[in-house]
């Protein structure tokens, strides 16, 4: 039977000498969302940035019992740094598991393919999907399954993912993240990476993602481009239609008025994504819903923050939040 990538914990952060915060982002997720996953950081000089977890070198990470060397950046142009290799061959050759989600193969990397199979350890790239993917069958599931979708790209569906995960454990239900992308795979320790999937295995990809589950589980899919985009859409909607979700959240940027990266495209309002989404969504869930709408505020006033999200909430009809800031507890209400 095929299965998500699955990942050992616990984790050795990997930082090399990378200072720039913006392309440590996964490791800066990491430790934000499975603390409790992470042994340490390894970083290759004091400069280096720090995820704010403790040092370890290569040697107290193994007397701790890490099982995994997760690589929290990326380098300009997604490949494996040269001043990298030394010691995640020298971890590889102690049995550790190096994990990555840059677009270069860690197995091209013959160093770390020859330590790799001296000492049993896994090369796991997160970027490559499972072989021998189904395609989707259409069937209902058990369990119950609700999906982040954007009116674009990078609005925050996967934040909103794992804000909800987090709230609704505290509530006590019954539910967990699911990851579709390289981080959050790499933050969950299980999932498929939806955008590298063939394109005719994308809907049997979200179905194995999501198997059958308990009446009361809830599974919190994380979203991948969106409907109305130009060069993602296809994902989107193969997500969609193999996700079958029983109900749906639409993520936002305030004030962004274009898609990142296609300035010639108008963003679709909050109300044509649902009215789209529940349209796509029945041919696999006659009874999908939008349950919500979460909103990064970042590019607005604090003050105002609160008129705008009770704007929105007033004219959907939906509650609206934004979950990083909010929490995401009167959607999950809305459940219910």
């Amino acid at each position: 039977m095929v299965k998500p990538i699955k990942l050992q914990a616990p984790y050795l952060v990997f930082v090399g000498n990378e200072t720039n915060p913006t392309f440590a982002k996964t490791g800066l997720g990491i430790v934000q969302w499975r603390p409790e996953l992470c042994l340490g950081q390894l970083r290759l000089s004091e400069n280096s940035i720090d995820l704010g977890i403790a040092d370890l070198t290569l040697e107290q990470a193994l007397d701790a019992g890490v099982k995994s060397l997760i690589i929290g950046v990326a380098s300009i142009g997604g490949g494996v740094a040269d001043e990298w290799i030394d010691t995640l061959a020298e971890a590889a050759s102690h049995g550790i598991d190096i994990i990555a989600g840059v677009h270069k193969s860690l197995n091209d990397v013959p160093r770390l393919r020859e330590a790799a199979n001296i000492s049993g350890s896994a090369l796991i790239n997160v970027r490559i999907p499972p072989e021998d993917l189904p395609v989707g069958k259409g069937v209902k599931r058990t369990g119950k399954r609700i999906l982040m979708v954007g009116t674009d790209c990078a609005v925050g569906k996967k934040y909103t993912a794992l804000a909800l995960e987090k709230d609704m454990k505290k509530m006590g239900l019954n539910a967990d993240f699911r990851a579709s992308g390289q981080t959050g795979i790499m933050i969950a320790g299980l999932g498929i990476p939806i955008d590298a999937v063939v394109s005719d295995f994308v809907s049997g990809a979200a179905e194995l993602l999501s198997p059958d589950n308990t009446d009361d589980h809830w599974d919190i899919i994380e979203g991948q481009g969106g409907i109305f985009h130009p060069g993602y859409s296809a994902v989107s909607m193969g997500l969609l239609v193999g996700s079958q979700p029983d109900a749906f959240i639409v993520c936002h940027e305030a004030n962004r008025a274009t898609m990142v990266g296609w300035d010639e495209f108008k963003l679709p309002s909050i109300g044509e994504v649902i009215e789209r989404t529940v349209l796509i969504g029945q041919v696999t869930n006659p009874e999908i819903k939008c349950v919500g709408i979460c909103v990064n505020t970042s590019r607005i006033k604090p003050e105002d923050r609160e008129d705008y999200l009770a704007g929105l909430s007033s004219k959907y009809g939906l509650p609206a939040v934004d979950p990083i800031i909010n929490g995401t507890e009167p959607i999950i209400h809305s459940l219910n």
